[in-house]
């Protein structure tokens, strides 16, 4: 794990990030903010791509909790059974928008915990809600995000959560809305797991990852 970055580096960091990408979106394909819930929920440990393979034509029938009850968890699963853990996403893709009808009306909540109450409905997924459809600056940790803050030392923790409070506490305020985006976007491309891109990388001089690639 590298040390904390001081502001000044990071404020450098992200400065470059935005230059290079002014307005960088979320590459998970939804219609609302019902259907931006159900796709986060399935690409747990998933890729975007194949998510937004499996929806596009879920989505065309099925873009409200009501439409999603009446198509069923059978034909659910017939358009989501390429994507991992299937059987338990539909489960869950069923129980949220039951409570969904029932409890709120058919809309979505835009509070964390109601978000976070709904099956399959972990902290990450209520975070990119949040921030995707409601503009929240909220931070949502995956594994392209823990390894891009832990090498570089933008935001150095043990645990998703620990990275997640370096974000809020050491990111200037004026970057936080789009950080997550940038840092994912930056680690799922450039940063990569096995052998890091380090030659393309546009923040090469300022990480303090030992194991640069040539």
């Amino acid at each position: 794990m590298a040390k904390q970055l001081d502001y000044h580096t990071i404020h450098q960091i992200f400065t470059r990030f935005r230059n290079a990408e002014p307005e960088p979106k979320g590459e998970l394909e939804h219609v609302n903010v019902y259907t931006l819930v159900v796709a986060v929920a399935l690409s747990a440990q998933a890729t975007d791509a194949g998510v937004n393979k499996a929806t596009r034509a879920l989505f065309q029938i099925a873009d409200t909790p009501q439409k999603m009850l009446d198509l069923g968890e059978a034909r659910l699963i017939e358009h989501i059974k390429t994507i991992g853990l299937y059987r338990n996403k539909a489960k869950n893709v069923i129980k949220l928008s039951r409570i969904l009808v029932e409890e709120y009306g058919g809309k979505v909540p835009s509070s964390r915990a109601a978000l976070q109450s709904l099956p399959g409905v972990g902290r990450k997924t209520a975070n990119v809600v949040l921030n995707m459809w409601w503009h929240f600056p909220a931070q949502a940790v995956d594994t392209h995000i823990f390894r891009l803050g832990n090498r570089s030392g933008i935001a150095p923790g043990k645990d998703v959560d620990a990275v997640e409070r370096a974000i809020e506490d050491n990111i200037p305020a004026e970057f936080q809305l789009h950080a997550h985006h940038w840092m994912i976007l930056h680690g799922r491309y450039t940063c990569v797991a096995r052998k890091p891109k380090c030659q393309a990388c546009l923040i090469r001089d300022l990480c303090q990852f030992e194991d640069k690639t040539e």
